[in-house]
């Protein structure tokens, strides 16, 4: 089957993956048995390193391309990856990234991981290494993100762990979102709850009922399907460049609202403290935690 096969009913297929999501079935899989994958660090947790798998290897029909936007040395992407080769799928996993690890990188990941200790900061040949189980479905795609871009076809999976700069967002979502298909492209925001990146509440709410929201999964993780296409107008709506506190603030409140059930108002409650003790700041690493309570 064709990944860009229509569909006809994008309300009835939104009702049955919300029910399929909800059952989290993703939780079954048992990393431990994955020796490849668990040698390759990742800053995942351990549910969002289930979900990642089970994503390529359960969810996707066809063969659209799987596209991990953050990829560091390719945690995420050996993952997707697993799960894409378990399910023999074609097509590949585009793997962005500068590849480059600083010193505190290196000492709160990678050293801890295994990877042998290294001059400089070029990470891409530990990418390229930790990679090898799966070279024959992943390209690295080594550069800025918002420079380097896409030129494929359709993208079934959208993984973001990327969108850590307001700036440089709306180029991304650009050239990234048209390529995903209603009805069955899945985008993945990594750290959509993390305290440091309100932006990411505010990016989603400008999409309206373009995506459904489909699950949280611990820690940071929230999953969306695209239910309508990405046309040029709604790309432009949802952009971000130049939004102010005030916005963000009300966008977060709207996600709040919108997500009662799911058990978050702690985590809403940090970005909140976080976006009051940062005014006007709109870079991830440059924010300061906030002191105290959330």
């Amino acid at each position: 089957m064709g990944f860009q096969t229509a569909i006809t009913s994008r309300s009835a297929t939104a009702r049955a993956a919300c029910a399929r999501f909800r059952g989290r079935p993703w939780r079954r899989i048992d990393l431990s048995q994955l020796a490849d994958v668990l040698r390759v660090p990742t800053m995942l947790a351990g549910e969002e390193q289930q979900f990642y798998l089970w994503l390529t290897r359960d969810w996707m029909e066809g063969d659209g391309a799987v596209v991990d936007l953050g990829a560091c040395v390719g945690g995420s992407t050996a993952r997707l990856a697993e799960g894409h080769r378990i399910a023999g799928r074609g097509g590949r996993i585009y793997a962005y990234d500068r590849f480059r690890a600083d010193d505190r990188l290196k000492a709160r990941l990678l050293y801890p991981g295994g990877v042998a200790p290294f001059e400089g900061q070029d990470a891409f040949r530990v990418a390229r290494r930790l990679l090898a189980p799966w070279r024959d479905r992943t390209i690295l795609m080594r550069g800025e993100i918002q420079d380097v871009g896409w030129r494929g076809g359709p993208i079934a999976v959208l993984a973001i762990d990327a969108f850590k700069q307001v700036a440089l967002i709306d180029r991304m979502v650009a050239d990234f979102f048209p390529a995903l298909v209603p009805g069955r492209s899945i985008v993945v925001q990594q750290d959509f709850l993390h305290w440091s990146q309100p932006w990411l509440c505010a990016l989603m709410d400008r999409f309206g009922d373009a995506f459904q929201r489909l699950c949280h999964v611990p820690n940071d993780t929230v999953a969306y399907l695209l239910r309508r296409p990405m046309t040029a107008s709604r790309i432009e709506a949802a952009r971000i460049g130049g939004i102010g506190d005030d916005e963000l603030f009300a966008a977060i409140a709207r996600t709040r609202r919108v997500m009662t059930g799911w058990n978050l108002s702690h985590r809403f409650d940090a970005m909140e403290a976080g976006l009051r003790a940062n005014p006007g700041a709109r870079v991830a690493w440059k924010m300061r935690r906030p002191s105290g309570p959330p």
